[in-house]
Order: structure tokens, then C-alpha cells, then sequence
């Protein structure tokens, strides 16, 4: 691509990313660290792309994406997932009407902008199938009625460590369709010590503001779509998710006992359009490897499905990923 159209693509990036640092400056007001985690929930946003957030309870997940939502002009809905809970809990049903003898739609709450799927593993199985064609179609069906969603809609699901009591482990097929999965961990101490003076009140009157409107995020898509990305750099994504299927073609054999499945063709796409975001809110208007280095791990570590081997030597699916872009060739 010739020098003057990737300036262009800089220039229009640099211009169009100007209302991040407004939510960042929002969120900050509200959240205490947790970076990576605002960051990664903001690539969501631009990449169109739905995220799994994983963390013990207490760890800000929540708050983090409720107030990220207050900064949007947009609709936003909680939804508490519980054990007892039903599908239509969620996309909404049939109501009779006496007077006219007909079935009215009532719409369920999964009819806003921002979803924030609090718990998604405390529901069981059915319910959580409920959400698949909502995501992945931008669309639900009731009855014999199918409607469209209002762009944007974006889910954002928290999950407890399965390990916890009372939780119910995603279906593969959900869990690939979340965009990235994030692990949350304990602040640092520092962080900590501004939390509790920042949080620890009685009264708690912390709310961000709202500082953009959706026709702001569908506009930074269509310029997060024209990020350049280098023949090289689509190389090297590709020979990353084809490690993660036949790591012996990259001197990886000692991986090949340790992956069950590999990683499917939504994680290259979702690769690009991640990479592609993440240079986006670097400010910058072309891909380079380590933007792929930067969201790799989070794009990869749910797609990544291990071998009874791989549990017995306590490999999990991130050292797998780390490894594999610690041994493909960078471009």
C-alpha cells in the first residue's frame, strides 16, 4: 500500500479515536486499575465483538462494564443469570389477549444495546443457548416472529472460575463466540489502598457520564475496517491458529499429545478484527505483530481445547498459546 494512503488511514484513525480518552477518562473516575481489562472491553466495542469476563466475585467485573455502558448514549440491561432462570427470561414471549383473541409479542430484556450477562454460568445449559443466535445472529426469534437487533448490541458475560460451587460450564459453541475471554486478577496493593479510599463508603454516588452516542461507535467500525493490515501480518495470524491444529508443522510436536481441538476460523477473524481495534485505540492506522502478540492470548485461550494428557502435566490452554507465539516466526 503506497505511504500516502496508510498516512490517510493514520490521520482519519487519530481523528476518529479522539472520544476514547473521553470514556477512559469516565472510567477511570470509577474503576482503579484494571487496564487491560477497559482496554480489552473497548476493542469489544469497536470490533463488534462479545466478551468473557472471568474473575472471583468482588474483583470490579461488574462495575467495570456497567460503567462503560454509562458512558454510551445507549440502552443498557442487567441480567442476573440464576439457576432457575428460563430462555424466555431473556428473549421474551407470546402474550394472549383476550379482547382480540391473538398472541402479542412482550419483548425480554436481551432488546438493549449493552448486555451485561452477569454469572453467565449459574444458569444452566438451555439458557445460556438462548443468547447463541441472539449473538451471533443480531437477531431473536418468538414464536414464529424473527426480529432484528439495534446496533450496537454487544455481551458482555462475567463467569465465576468453574471450580466455584453452583456453576455450570459454557457449551464449545458459546464460548466460541465470544470475541476475547479475559482473566481478572487481584489488584496490587497500591490499587488496592485507592479503592478502599475511593469505595469504601456507605453511600456510594459514583456514575460516570455519558460522553458519546452510538452513531460515535458505528462510525469508528467503519474506520477500524480500513486499518491496514500487511499480506505478512495475515501470514502470521494464519500460521498462529494453524499451530494451535497441527503444531507439528512448527516444531512444536512436544504440543501435539496436549491439543484435543484447535482453534476454529471464527479466531482468525476475530484475530484480524481485534488487531485491527487494538491498533485503532494505539492510534495508530496499520497492524504490526505485536498488536497480534498484545490480544493473541485473550483471542485464543477459550478456542484451545486440551487433552486429558495436557490436564494430568497441568498444561492449560494459555501456556499452549504462549508457547506457540513464543516458536512461530514473526514477519
Amino acid at each position: 500500500m503506497a505511504e500516502t494512503g496508510i498516512s490517510a488511514i493514520n490521520a482519519k484513525v487519530k481523528q476518529e479515536s479522539a472520544f476514547l480518552e473521553a470514556i477512559r477518562m469516565e472510567i477511570r473516575k470509577i474503576i482503579v486499575g484494571q487496564e487491560i481489562m477497559v482496554d480489552r472491553l473497548m476493542i469489544g466495542l469497536l470490533a463488534n465483538g462479545h466478551i468473557l469476563i472471568e474473575g472471583v466475585p468482588g474483583l470490579a467485573k461488574t462495575l467495570a462494564v456497567r460503567t462503560l455502558a454509562q458512558t454510551i448514549q445507549a440502552k443498557f440491561q442487567r441480567l442476573q443469570f440464576t439457576p432457575d432462570m428460563l430462555p424466555a427470561d431473556l428473549t421474551g414471549t407470546l402474550i394472549y389477549d383476550q379482547k382480540t383473541g391473538s398472541f402479542n409479542i412482550k419483548k425480554g430484556p436481551l432488546f438493549a444495546n449493552i448486555i451485561l450477562a452477569d454469572e453467565i454460568n449459574r444458569a444452566p445449559a438451555k439458557v445460556q443457548s438462548a443468547l447463541l443466535e441472539a449473538m451471533q445472529e443480531r437477531q431473536i426469534t418468538i414464536g414464529e416472529t424473527t426480529l432484528k437487533l439495534d446496533e450496537p448490541f454487544l455481551v458482555l458475560a462475567t463467569q465465576n472460575p468453574i471450580e466455584q460451587e453452583g456453576t455450570y460450564p459454557l457449551p464449545e459453541a458459546q464460548v466460541d463466540r465470544f470475541m476475547l475471554k479475559l482473566k481478572i486478577t487481584y489488584p496490587s496493593k497500591d490499587e488496592e489502598l485507592k479503592i478502599l479510599k475511593r469505595m469504601a463508603f456507605t453511600d456510594q454516588k459514583l456514575q460516570a457520564r455519558a460522553v458519546i452516542q452510538p452513531q460515535d461507535i458505528t462510525r469508528a467500525r467503519e474506520v477500524v475496517d480500513e486499518v491496514y493490515m500487511d499480506e505478512k501480518i495475515e501470514g502470521y495470524i494464519v500460521n498462529i491458529v494453524e499451530a494451535t491444529r497441527h503444531p507439528e508443522h512448527y516444531r512444536l510436536d512436544d504440543l501435539k499429545d496436549l491439543i484435543q481441538y484447535g482453534a476454529s476460523p471464527r479466531a482468525t477473524i476475530n484475530l484480524v478484527l481485534a488487531a485491527k481495534a487494538h491498533a485503532f485505540l494505539q492510534g495508530r492506522g496499520y497492524v504490526t505483530p505485536q498488536d497480534i502478540k498484545s490480544i493473541g492470548l485473550d483471542v485464543l485461550r477459550h478456542r484451545i481445547i486440551v487433552t486429558y494428557e495436557a490436564e494430568a502435566e497441568e498444561k492449560t490452554s494459555e501456556d499452549i498459546v504462549k508457547k506457540i507465539f513464543e516458536e512461530v516466526e514473526v514477519p
